[in-house]
């Protein structure tokens, strides 16, 4: 019979908590990045002339129908062939934003184009200018409406985060294997760090709801 024995794994708790920081730390960029990605290609997608909007279209397409690993290794292992050398973690980023950025573009999308068009020509008959239209008629509604399924896409984010472990970035996956292999303790490691994505991502979504709660219910 199986005799759990997680002495070894608290010994290196400390290991696991900067992996679990680190976890954090790219999981926030990459969502403010991807964001911001996903709001120009989102624009780009309703409004640009045709040939922004096939681009924007092609990015969305090829990202969504390939596996995030095979990005991540192009970004670390192929750009290096065009003289472009990235560490890790900086890799890490770049990969999971672009990632982060198609799927984004595309829930941004959908909020935008559920605005009535004629809710916009309503804006633009007060006197409103474009961007003011943009501003004060579109963002909010369209943001009611994205925020849940862009909450669920930024802690589905976290959770991918583990993959960059292929390229040695020293997230918690990462540090969780050089454990086990120093241990040997595999169930315990994997279980403790079970416990850790779960806390995460409890502590994203609780914090995602306390935003809408402050943002869109007083309103």
């Amino acid at each position: 019979m199986y005799r759990f024995n997680f002495r070894d794994v608290w010994a290196n708790f400390d290991l696991l908590l900067d992996g679990a920081l680190l976890t954090l730390q790219l999981s926030a960029i990459t969502m403010a990045l991807g964001l911001l990605i996903g709001i120009a290609g989102a624009l780009a997608r309703s409004w640009g002339p045709p040939p922004v909007q096939w681009t924007a279209r092609g990015y969305v397409e090829v990202i969504r129908n390939t596996p995030l690993l095979i990005q991540i290794f192009i970004v670390y292992f192929g750009l290096p062939g065009f003289g472009i050398r990235l560490d890790a973690d900086t890799a890490a980023v770049v990969a999971l934003t672009i990632n982060l950025g198609a799927y984004a573009t595309e829930i941004i999308r959908a909020g935008v184009e559920a605005i009535p068009r004629s809710q916009v020509e309503a804006g633009l008959s007060l006197g409103l200018s474009h961007l003011q239209t943009f501003r004060y008629v579109v963002v909010f509604p369209a943001l009611r409406v994205i925020y849940p399924a862009l909450a669920s896409q930024f802690i589905l984010l976290m959770l991918a985060t583990s993959v960059v472990s292929q390229i040695s970035a020293r997230e918690l996956f990462h540090i969780a294997g050089f454990i086990q292999s120093r241990t040997f303790r595999d169930f315990e490691v994997y279980l403790v760090i079970t416990g850790m994505y779960l806390a995460m991502a409890l502590a994203f979504r609780l914090i995602f709801a306390g935003i809408h709660l402050l943002v869109f219910r007083r309103r």
